[in-house]
């Protein structure tokens, strides 16, 4: 038998799914029995969460905690788990804003409390489940769980444009999953008729890579931009975004903060495990275009963000402008800019999460948004504005903070792959800055209206949710070793996969300094001697 602590991702899946069930036999009763019990399930994940970290590997660039069961043999589908180091980092920063959502949520929420808690947790499930699958068919059937929460979460305890912001964030992410089921099929229908069997694994999917190389040109493109499409409009990129404002403005506080968190990260997740491994040549065709588009999408995001009234809709749209730079790092195609990628995808969670939060509290205190009935509350609030303007300097990217690592590494691989776009891309992080700035400036000093004077400031259980997110911000900032250690080996298997020479040519580079080196140190060589020689009559002639 397998030693439980070996299937510890299950136990970390399944706890939610768990919590959700005991909560649905709980008769309806007082609302603090639903708030604790989900807090006490999504504590429970996230310390179950936490061996995983130590237990991890940091040398084996494949996958770990591996399990699998037949599930569908017929059609080659088995329940299949594991993860590597990239899988890792987002379950964990999944558990983390698990407990942090349930507990945001308590004076938040004033109807309806079993189903509220029920639909969390699920949510927290159907987002852990697609970290930890290795086959094709389980990941597609978490990816689609995940739409029913987030509708509901929306539709019931959402703002007075609910139900459009609902089924706009439905039908936009459904349209997104048939073409990744399109792709998915075709594979899969290319396997069959190539290996003669059926095989629904990740890995299986990607091993097909050298076999998709060889079909026609149009095949690979088509395959190429129906993965793309799946996964851009789940990111948002750039055009594919216009669901993502109205969701986050109508959303519950927890909603937007799963939303930003997690859900987001699906979609750039996507592209790390299944467009880039799978169809790398096509994608190499097509990097210009993709890395054009989330250009687009950071200067665009920036610039939208900077004319908005509304906190919510200006935090929103900084997220466009921050996933743009992400994608920019990933189609880059090399080390740094993956890494970089993955980097931003945990910061945004981190820092855009407590953004939202931070809006969401004021919110309750006021209900109201809009930046203009605001101003001077650092007087009152010193404590709020304190946690207000360190999560700040992480989204704006402040050296010292989560942010800095992240925004510094896409731009060093974007400058290898294409130089004036990681030049233009700065632009988007100049103005990121100056959007931050001003709408700290406007909501936290000038003059204070009686109403905002009588607000209190953060109490202990807001202090308490927030103190994780600050003090993640501050370790990366300070100290991004160990994660930077735990995404090296995956990083370099999926660059491996891209560009299989990669490594050997970084070598041969090396390689040639080290002999250059070598070189001056002695004596020249011949061929260095005679142009030395015929080059002194010239020197010699001019003076």
């Amino acid at each position: 038998m397998i030693p439980w602590y070996q299937n510890l991702p299950l136990w970390v899946t399944f706890l939610p799914l768990l919590g959700a069930l005991f909560l649905l036999f709980v008769p309806k009763g007082s609302r603090r029995t639903f708030e604790l019990g989900a807090l006490a399930f999504t504590v429970a994940d996230f310390l179950l969460s936490l061996p995983l970290w130590f237990q991890y590997n940091r040398h084996d660039g494949g996958v770990q905690w591996a399990f699998s069961a037949d599930w569908i043999p017929s059609i080659g589908v088995k329940f299949s788990v594991g993860m590597d180091g990239i899988s890792l980092v987002l379950l964990l920063l999944t558990t983390l804003l698990g407990f942090i959502v349930v507990w945001c949520s308590f004076t938040a929420i004033t109807e309806r409390h079993k189903e509220y808690y029920i639909w969390l947790l699920v949510m927290q499930f159907s987002m852990l489940g697609v970290f930890i699958t290795q086959d094709m068919f389980q990941f597609y059937l978490f990816w689609e769980l995940m739409l029913v929460p987030m509708y509901f979460l929306i539709a019931i305890w959402g703002g007075p444009q609910k139900l459009y912001a609902a089924i706009k964030l439905f039908l936009y992410t459904l349209a997104g999953s048939v073409l990744m089921l399109v792709a998915i099929l075709a594979i899969y229908f290319l396997q069959l008729k190539v290996t003669g069997k059926a095989d629904m694994s990740i890995a299986s999917f990607q091993a097909m890579a050298g076999v998709i190389a060889h079909q026609s040109h149009t095949f690979q493109i088509l395959l190429a931009l129906a993965f793309f499409l799946g996964f851009a409009i789940k990111v948002p990129m750039f055009p594919f975004h216009t669901w993502l404002p109205d969701a986050h403005v109508e959303a519950p506080t927890a909603g937007s903060v799963v939303l930003a968190g997690v859900l987001l990260k699906m979609g750039t997740y996507g592209f790390v495990r299944f467009l880039l491994p799978i169809a790398p040549g096509a994608t190499k065709e097509l990097m210009p275009y993709f890395m054009t588009l989330a250009l687009i999408g950071v200067i665009y995001g920036a610039l939208v963000a900077m004319i908005q009234k509304d906190m919510k809709k200006l935090v929103a749209y900084s997220s466009v402008s921050h996933l743009g730079l992400c994608m920019l790092g990933l189609f880059a195609l090399n080390p740094n800019g993956i890494t970089g990628g993955i980097l931003q995808m945990l910061n945004h969670g981190i820092s855009t999460s407590a953004l939202f939060l931070i809006v969401g509290i004021i919110y309750e205190r006021r209900h109201t948004r809009l930046i203009a009935e605001y101003g001077g509350l650092s007087k009152t609030m010193p404590l709020y504005a304190t946690v207000f303007l360190i999560m700040t300097m992480s989204s704006i990217g402040l050296p010292g903070l989560n942010g800095f690592i992240g925004e510094f590494a896409i731009l060093q691989g974007a400058f290898q792959a294409a130089p004036w776009l990681a030049v233009l891309a700065t632009t988007g992080i100049i103005l990121g800055a100056a959007y931050m700035l001003w709408l700290y400036q406007r909501a936290m000093f000038g003059p204070i209206s009686e109403t905002n004077a009588k607000m209190a400031d953060l109490n202990l259980r807001e202090i308490a949710y927030f103190v994780p997110l600050l003090a993640a911000a501050f370790w990366i900032g300070l100290y991004p070793k160990p994660l930077l250690n735990v995404l090296e080996a995956p990083v370099e298997k999926l660059v491996r996969q891209i560009t299989p020479t990669y490594y050997d040519q970084v070598d041969l580079t090396k390689g040639q300094k080290e002999a250059a080196k070598v070189g001056m140190a002695g004596m020249p060589a011949p061929a260095e001697a005679e142009t030395h020689e015929e080059a002194e009559p010239s020197h010699g002639g001019g003076h």
